[in-house]
């Protein structure tokens, strides 16, 4: 018999998104080409404002580390505004080819894609079993929060459009990697002092073994997520796995 949540002693539950609470090819099926076909207007109609002037700033510190590590980016110009809104774009196009982590290309997906969240052309996608259990848990008194790194920006825009409602009232917290690497494990210490619990208090759920090893380290519980789409990995029999958040017991809290 699976132990239940209480036996674990398990007061939160934190979820990555893309391969978890999300299918993957929502992500890169749907979010990372709108993000690319929507990006030059984006730039275009946004140039001079200030959210877009820091995203710049971050893309080209980013850029000089890329020149500095020998990655060969694409040029970058910024004699005229003109030269330095075509590096970015030309610069956040590479980052994407590489689906590469990088900070400001992730607030910058966000604030496109909050554009097609307001329009409507866009609709938050999680798994059918996704709303259910996140208000099962906190029906029993659960803490529920999110670590992807896709922006916070992202993260709730996803949320508060899904099929079954708007749930970000439900969740507890929202984190990305200004938080820290997801394969660090004080980026885990980081966020369960957020949420006021231990880490052994708290149960993470990914996709990638890589963030569940780090995540152990800094002592939180942690599950395989196993979900149509997900990429095969690494020493995934060291992992207790999960198939649907239906696996995960809370009849006896």
């Amino acid at each position: 018999m699976t132990p239940s949540l209480r036996d674990r002693g398990v007061r939160a539950i934190l979820l990555d998104i893309e391969g978890t609470t999300t299918p993957i090819a929502f992500v890169h099926d749907v979010l990372f080409p709108f993000a690319r076909t929507h990006l030059r207007s984006y730039l275009r109609d946004e140039q001079g404002s200030g959210d877009l002037d820091e995203i710049i700033t971050g893309l080209a510190a980013e850029h000089a580390v890329d020149v500095a590590q020998g990655n060969h980016p694409p040029d970058w110009r910024q004699m005229t505004a003109e030269e330095t809104l075509a590096s970015a774009e030309t610069y956040a196009l590479w980052l994407m080819a590489r689906d590469r982590k990088s900070p400001a290309l992730k607030r910058l997906q966000g604030q496109i894609w909050e554009r097609g969240y307001r329009s409507g052309q866009l609709n938050g996608e999680v798994f059918p079993d996704t709303a259910p259990a996140i208000r099962r848990w906190r029906g029993v008194g659960l803490d529920v929060a999110i670590y992807s790194s896709g922006s916070v920006l992202a993260q709730r825009l996803l949320f508060e459009s899904t099929p079954d409602g708007d749930l970000t009232a439900l969740l507890s917290g929202f984190f990305d990697t200004a938080v820290g690497a997801k394969t660090s494990s004080d980026s885990y210490a980081r966020i369960c002092a957020v949420l006021g619990h231990d880490p052994h208090e708290v149960l993470f759920i990914s996709d990638v073994t890589a963030e569940l090893v780090a995540a152990r380290d800094a002592g939180l519980q942690v599950r395989l997520s196993i979900r149509p789409g997900n990429l095969p990995q690494p020493a995934a029999e060291e992992f207790e796995a999960v198939r649907s958040f239906e696996e995960i017991p809370t009849s006896d809290l």
